[in-house]
């Protein structure tokens, strides 16, 4: 390999984030998306195809208010309409298209877990063999974050809930808001913190509920950390 080439794969490797040639895999563009990880799209012939996101799995809808908010991710990754290249995993027992997504060459079932949206697969992720290092990585880093879904102390895992253990949320989440500020429902700080800044979080654009102890919504407009 070249000076050139070497450089290129050190750079790809570091990256963190897999990157395939746009040529090499099948474009289609996206029609809709159901939950956090399964969508419809149109193939280069037309005709729909649903696609489950391979390797990760999403909160159920259920998991209020986790798998609405993992729903509202994909869409704003996936709009309607967006040209997206499927590398195609295999068919499951519902006759669905298993697959990992790519826009512009980066992976939307890589990104769900890194920002906390979705989680690793553990049992099918023999189906991202080459990047599962990342996967579980990127999992780490956003449960020691506490981003998305990772943001409560209690998880009760996607496939866990749909085997109908339930019950164990309530009370994890009664405790959850009894220690977290009610001015900031979409993460957890503790009542009575230390005064924070926006450099202090990792989150931007959250919902924020007077009084605002912290002062994130300077301008009061309901969004805090808008920049």
């Amino acid at each position: 390999m070249n000076k050139a080439g070497i450089i290129a794969a050190t750079l790809l490797l570091l990256s963190g984030i897999p990157t395939v040639a746009q040529s090499s895999l099948p474009s289609m563009k996206v029609v809709s998306v159901g939950d956090g990880d399964t969508l419809r799209v149109r193939n280069q012939q037309g005709q729909p195809v649903t696609i489950r996101l391979g390797c990760v799995d999403a909160p159920e809808l259920k998991q209020t208010p986790w798998g609405q908010k993992s729903k509202a991710r994909l869409q704003q990754l996936l709009p309607v309409g967006q040209a997206v290249q499927v590398r195609s995993i295999e068919r499951d027992k519902y006759k669905r298209l298993v697959a990992e997504i790519f826009v512009n060459n980066r992976s939307v079932n890589l990104r769900m877990v890194q920002e906390g949206q979705a989680v690793v697969y553990r049992q099918y992720l023999k189906g991202c063999a080459n990047t599962k290092d990342q996967f579980l990585q990127s999992e780490a880093d956003a449960k020691s974050q506490k981003l998305g879904f990772w943001n409560q102390s209690q998880p009760v895992m996607p496939w866990d809930f749909r085997r109908g253990k339930k019950n164990t949320q309530p009370a994890t989440t009664q405790t959850q808001v009894q220690q977290c500020d009610r001015s900031y429902p979409d993460f957890c700080i503790p009542p009575n913190s230390p005064d924070l800044d926006c450099r202090d979080i990792p989150y931007r654009r959250f919902r924020v509920n007077q009084p605002d102890p912290h002062g994130f919504d300077r301008d009061r407009d309901g969004i805090g950390c808008e920049r």
